[in-house]
């Protein structure tokens, strides 16, 4: 009885499962787009499946790469200014000046307000 017990509890978490993990809030688009290259780029948009707790939200521009520098060490861009739609579901990052040419990636972290668990992930792009 207790392996029968044990079997239908293990076959009932490997359905739940895959249905709670992609409830999970994620980037469904972005601006610049993930793996896109641009110009002149002052703003920065990530648009997610989910509203997000603003203040639960932390986001980070990091220039990872320079053309022409050898072994670039990650520089932290922290020129920039969070706004949030109405529906909590999109966030502007407007910087102050234009980003230079590279290679960045933004990072975020959040808490997802339908499920409340805790979701990273980022986007990366090029700037030329």
């Amino acid at each position: 009885m207790r392996t029968h017990f044990a079997t239908l509890f293990a076959a009932a978490l490997i359905v739940a499962v895959p249905q709670a993990v992609s409830a999970h809030v994620r980037v469904t688009a972005s601006t610049p787009a993930a793996g896109a290259t641009a110009e002149r780029v002052r703003t920065v948009t990530l648009t997610f499946s989910d509203a997000l707790d603003p203040a639960q939200t932390a986001t980070e521009v990091v220039m990872t790469a320079m053309p022409g520098v050898e072994n670039h060490g990650l520089m932290y861009i922290r020129n920039f200014t969070p706004a949030w739609s109405d529906d909590k579901r999109t966030l502007t990052l407007t910087l102050r000046q234009p980003l230079r040419a590279g290679s960045y990636t933004v990072r975020w972290q959040s808490t997802g307000m339908g499920d409340g668990h805790r979701m990273s992930g980022e986007v990366s792009f090029e700037v030329r």
